[in-house]
């Protein structure tokens, strides 16, 4: 199925030259002049092969046929991150190069879209927001204002974040997956 360029995203699986290639991130980018691009930096879903492609935003990209399900994650071992498909109660073990950056991100019992190739996952999509507590973070100073700047904070799962200066440790806060951002404070 042909696509355009600037409609794919992070996670996309598109085929080239007879290989998949999954998308690790896209950036649409316009240029003051000239034709705008689409830069997209892929992963060879066979070997591991790290490539860059920039191509015209308007120009027709292949984009592989993949079944995308939900399953829920369950844990990690040796073999991998493990997740369960709730309709068929079938377990998949999706290796730790496919989970990448969203291993911190993982919690038991998420609902994850796993996207297979016959039959093999080939990527893996997560909420787009996960609630995480603060375990560690510098002291709130008085007179520091909210709008102004941002300090450095350990969430519970590992992972360093920029949380306003109002947040102390011991709270819950609305993280992005993405990018590992701070969206706001839960509301619990």
């Amino acid at each position: 199925m042909k696509v355009i360029a600037s409609s794919l995203r992070k996670g996309n699986i598109v085929e080239q030259d007879g290989h998949l290639y999954v998308i690790l991130s896209a950036e649409n980018i316009h240029p003051g002049k000239g034709t705008p691009v689409t830069q997209l930096d892929m992963r060879r879903i066979s070997d591991g092969v790290k490539v860059s492609e920039r191509y015209r935003t308007t120009e027709q990209v292949e984009r592989a046929f993949v079944e995308d399900r939900d399953y829920n994650y369950l844990y990690q071992d040796g073999d991998g991150y493990h997740f369960m498909n709730g309709e068929t109660f079938e377990q998949v073990a999706v290796p730790e190069d496919i989970v990448g950056d969203y291993a911190p991100y993982l919690q038991e019992n998420m609902k994850c879209v796993l996207s297979m190739y016959n039959g093999v996952p080939v990527a893996i999509e997560l909420p787009q927001r996960v609630t995480l507590e603060i375990v560690d973070t510098e002291p709130t100073v008085k007179g520091q204002t909210a709008s102004s700047s941002y300090k450095p904070a350990m969430l519970s799962n590992g992972v360093r974040t920029m949380v306003p200066p109002h947040i102390a440790a011991g709270t819950r806060v609305i993280i992005m997956t993405e990018d590992g951002s701070y969206v706001e404070r839960a509301k619990d």
